[in-house]
């Protein structure tokens, strides 16, 4: 393992991926090498095979039976996310809806047609109509939080109860994120949900970008860096999921915790 593992730090995902298979082939029946292999594959988006080795690696060694029923829940949402950004599914909102999120998902629809002024147009009208809310984020105050990505905006990604969701950040009280443990955490970064409503659940946050897995360069797909392309005064994100506020920008890796003041 530490060949690719050596490889992996250096930023060489395919070195990687071929040292670990090779691994495999001489001890096929050890499951820390299948844990490595599917979290390898998750970067690179190679979902089937991803899923495959998640398997195996709970049929060899059932401590790690957890671990696979979250992440399969992670890979089935992972296709769904792909199919929502291309613009052929409309994303379930986490909680009532509302005007804005209705004008959130239609630009959402109008920039995978790449209609991007259009969608512009009713992003303006989204974010206007969205409310802020003041809090801190490490510590840090703010007087309002978005994702750094214009389709999102006052809306984040997340995976609960094994479904992905857009939960508006009107509808969280707290989040509580765990620093980053393992390589799989490049893709999903597990966090602990509070809601306004004073509930609570566990949950992953996609860490990159829609179609980061599909970038030429290997530190957008470690999420080791955030490149932003602008469409028409559109930015859209590929790499690590960046938080904005009126203060700065935070790199998703990096949070541990977000508060939100009280309503």
């Amino acid at each position: 393992m530490k060949l690719a593992e050596q490889s992996l730090q250096d930023g060489h995902l395919q070195d990687a991926l071929v040292q670990l298979q090779n691994q495999i082939k001489k001890d096929p029946a050890n499951a820390k090498l299948r844990t490595f292999l599917f979290q390898l594959l998750a970067i690179t988006g190679n979902w089937e095979r991803a899923l495959t080795q998640l398997n195996v690696s709970g049929d060899l060694n059932a401590a790690n039976l957890a671990m696979v029923q979250t992440y399969r829940e992670a890979i089935a949402c992972e296709a769904l996310r792909k199919t929502i950004f291309q613009g052929n599914k409309t994303p379930v909102v986490f909680g009532e809806p509302t005007q804005w999120l209705a004008l959130m998902q239609q630009a959402l629809q109008l920039s995978a047609e790449q209609h991007y002024q259009k969608a512009q147009t009713l992003r303006e009208q989204a974010f206007e109509l969205a409310p802020a809310r003041p809090g801190t984020i490490n510590g840090v105050a703010f007087e309002w939080l978005a994702d750094a990505d214009m389709r999102l905006g006052p809306v984040l990604e997340a995976i609960v109860n094994g479904r992905y969701y857009w939960i508006p950040f009107q509808q969280i009280q707290e989040i509580q994120i765990e620093e980053p443990a393992d390589l799989r955490d490049v893709v999903w970064t597990p966090a602990h949900f509070v809601w306004t409503n004073g509930g609570d659940a566990v949950g992953l946050i996609p860490t990159r970008y829609p179609d980061s897995e599909n970038a030429e360069d290997d530190q957008i797909r470690l999420a080791r860096k955030t490149e932003w392309t602008d469409f028409d005064g559109t930015f859209i994100g590929l790499g690590q999921r960046l938080f904005s506020t009126n203060e700065d920008d935070f790199a998703l890796m990096d949070v541990r915790e977000i508060k939100f003041a009280s309503a």
